[in-house]
């Protein structure tokens, strides 16, 4: 479109700069994700949201207030924080007409910013929501060593903080690994050793107060009990040293039965 053409549009109000370069059809759009593709236009037609606003539209956290986006070239748009990356090819798809990067690189570009724990629930999260396969997430783990110790491809995903600080706690205490979040009798229990014949139900008051939350507990551990399996119940503040030798005492009697 002719420089002239725009400059009269805009005096009519019939477009709306966004950012230099790109303009909105009458109004500008205020929904996030229109923010978003209009800083990606911004940065030219090899940029891709990145970091934190990558995050936001693969559905792994809110939307930041200041749009992330990576290209090869970096330029500087008020408004937009902007990363410059000549190693692009093959991390970027595109989601709601958006290009990204893809989780794997969000990942790893997001992982200096993140704690050990908040990693992990991210990834658990984000293999939860069909972002990561298995095979992406050994492409992950080879991509971003610190990985390799916090998590394990051969177990189920977990669905919580307090189910990822479990499977610390019996790392840190090198306690047997159980199965996490396994079906046993048609129903998904949260920790199963099998051999041992016990579940461990990691119980968050916020999600196991009331009634008929109690009631639905106790159903589930005696169905459990007719087929020979004992239920224990812990909550976050139980994650003790104390409790840790406990529970060794008692996989190891029933290993001896």
């Amino acid at each position: 479109m002719p420089k002239r053409t725009i400059t009269h549009r805009i005096a009519a109000r019939d477009l709306v700069v966004v950012h230099a370069g790109v303009y909105a059809l009458g109004h500008a759009g205020r929904s996030a994700l229109v923010r978003a593709q209009a800083a990606v236009l911004a940065c030219g037609p090899e940029a891709a949201l990145s970091h934190e606003s990558a995050l936001a539209l693969w559905g792994l956290r809110e939307w930041p207030f200041t749009p992330e986006v990576t290209a090869a070239t970096r330029k500087a748009r008020p408004g937009i924080h902007t990363h410059r990356s000549q190693i692009l090819a093959g991390d970027v798809w595109t989601r709601f007409a958006v290009r990204v990067t893809h989780p794997v690189r969000t990942i790893c570009d997001i992982a200096p910013r993140r704690s050990d724990r908040q990693l992990v629930r991210l990834i658990n999260e984000a293999r939860l929501n069909k972002h990561l396969t298995a095979t992406n997430l050994s492409r992950l783990l080879l991509r971003c060593p610190r990985l390799g110790p916090l998590i394990d491809p051969q177990q189920h995903p977990t669905r919580s903080y307090l189910e990822d600080d479990f499977v610390t706690w019996i790392k840190q205490h090198h306690l047997p690994m159980p199965r996490i979040n396994a079906t046993l009798n048609g129903q998904e229990v949260d920790v199963l050793y099998e051999d041992q014949k016990l579940i461990i139900e990691l119980d968050d008051w916020r999600y196991h107060q009331g009634r008929q939350a109690f009631n639905h507990d106790h159903a589930r551990d005696a169905a459990h009990r007719a087929i020979g399996y004992d239920t224990i119940r812990y909550t976050g503040e139980q994650l003790t040293d104390a409790e840790a030798v406990n529970l060794r005492r008692r996989l190891s009697r029933a290993e001896a039965c």
